[in-house]
């Protein structure tokens, strides 16, 4: 049974940087393209990125296009997003997942999700 557990999150001023983690506990296989998606308050779930399971194809929300990096090593399966230049409407719970095969920005496409990890970005 494959989990996913993030951590990395917290609390960082508009501008700073954040670098949330996500690390696969149990039989993990590198042959999956995994993301993230994050939620705010009182708003649907939201595609923030993917990334293939070579890590050579990524894809980003036009959102946080040019500001965020998402990567992955799996000799350590674990996934990595680099956030950059962070605005308070970054603010939410950030979810990483495992997709069902390719990327999607539908959540219903991904089959395994982690706990989440809080972000906040004060203005």
């Amino acid at each position: 049974q494959v989990q996913l557990v993030e951590f990395g999150g917290g609390l960082v001023q508009a501008g700073g940087s954040l670098r949330p983690s996500c690390a696969a506990s149990g039989r993990y296989s590198s042959s999956y393209t995994m993301g993230w998606f994050r939620q705010a308050p009182g708003k649907e779930r939201e595609f923030v990125a993917a990334i293939s399971e070579t890590g050579h194809v990524t894809k980003y929300a036009d959102s946080v296009k040019g500001r965020f990096t998402i990567s992955r090593d799996n000799a350590k399966s674990t996934v990595y997003l680099q956030m950059n230049s962070l605005k308070p409407e970054d603010t939410a719970v950030y979810y990483c997942v495992r997709s069902r095969g390719g990327w999607s920005s539908d959540p219903y496409n991904y089959d395994l999700w982690g706990q989440g990890t809080q972000v906040t970005v004060s203005s």
